[in-house]
């Protein structure tokens, strides 16, 4: 009996030691002594950084910023100034044009697409850069309006200073081929259509130092449904014309306003085609761009989605044709300096 009961006191007093190391270590004392170890006590740390955190508006504007920043640190196109005139004919609208396929532009002959509505109008020139363009420029700079140029090739050649200023003023550049040559022409050969208008707009890449806009009008606007079909492989847009002003056969500016109001005012609409390397046309800008004005006509602006990426074969012919460095003119300020007066 004594044996029996001997067992049972050491039961139960190695119960009431367990239930001593139990509660030790389960009470906050022993929390204090020891490092955290539950789930709970890891969480606390966090919980405390976490009341010490920005509140809720500012987080939004740091957020915000730091969305904003990378599109801010983009390089921006050359800002235009800000219009003086406060009556100016201005730009009503700028459009992109997707050149994919080479489209068609102007009604004489490209009866594809209708982008202007009533009273619009898009002002083009071709023939330049001549010693007539910046008067050209001058007066579209005091209306506050913009235009698309179509040089040649062999201008851009003579004057690639002028060129950079109708590019500096935030008009669109094409080219209108090398030498002017009618692609229509039965003397012309496949390769020497092709090199007429590659190397024309070769010669508008070097004046610029920058690559044209894939836009491009034919000479007499004359074409042919192989180089139409040529263009439209570079995809280079084409443009015609729906108001031609016959500048080029006008005995002086009187006249070339009366045509194009006429015709516009009977069409409604229209590309204008005009040429700044007539003085005429010069002259007449003016007067022209008022009489648009006053006749509630708006401008259309229109850019291209890509720029051209010309062929280097022709750039390198072109080079080697002009006997040029294969680089950018350099200003006439880099080379020449006045010393004395």
């Amino acid at each position: 009996m004594r044996n029996a009961f001997g067992l049972m006191l050491a039961s139960v007093v190695s119960a009431v030691v367990i239930a001593a190391v139990w509660f030790w270590t389960s009470s906050p004392q022993a929390d204090a002594a020891a490092p955290p170890q539950t789930v709970n006590a890891r969480k606390a740390e966090p919980l405390a950084v976490a009341a010490a955190r920005p509140a809720a508006p500012r987080e939004d504007v740091e957020v915000t910023a730091a969305i904003s920043a990378p599109v801010a640190a983009k390089p921006a196109a050359p800002a235009q100034p800000k219009c003086a005139n406060a009556d100016a004919l201005g730009v009503s609208r700028v459009v992109v044009a997707d050149t994919t396929g080479g489209p068609g532009f102007g009604f004489q002959q490209f009866k594809q697409l209708d982008f202007l509505a009533e009273k619009e109008v898009m002002l083009t020139f071709d023939d330049g850069p001549w010693p007539t363009t910046p008067s050209v420029l001058k007066s579209l700079a005091e209306e506050c309006t913009k235009a698309t140029f179509f040089p040649v090739g062999k201008h851009t050649s003579y004057h690639p200073e002028i060129l950079k200023q109708v590019y500096n003023a935030g008009h669109t550049v094409g080219a209108h081929t090398w030498s002017h040559a009618h692609l229509d022409s039965k003397k012309l050969t496949e390769a020497q259509v092709k090199e007429e208008i590659e190397k024309g707009f070769s010669a508008v890449k070097m004046a610029l130092g920058a690559a044209p806009a894939p836009f491009f009008r034919f000479p007499g606007l004359q074409h042919t449904q192989a180089s139409v079909d040529y263009l439209g492989t570079r995809n280079i847009a084409m443009f015609s014309t729906d108001i031609d002003s016959f500048d080029y056969r006008s005995r002086d500016a009187a006249q070339i306003v009366t045509t194009v109001m006429t015709k516009l005012d009977k069409a409604g609409k229209g590309i204008i085609l005009m040429h700044d390397l007539q003085k005429n046309t010069a002259a007449a800008l003016p007067t022209l761009l008022r009489r648009l004005k006053a006749g509630g006509y708006k401008v259309v602006h229109m850019k291209a989605k890509a720029q051209l990426e010309t062929l280097a074969e022709y750039d390198a012919m072109l080079v080697k044709d002009l006997k040029l460095p294969a680089v950018a003119s350099r200003p006439v300020s880099s080379v020449i300096q006045t010393v004395s007066e």
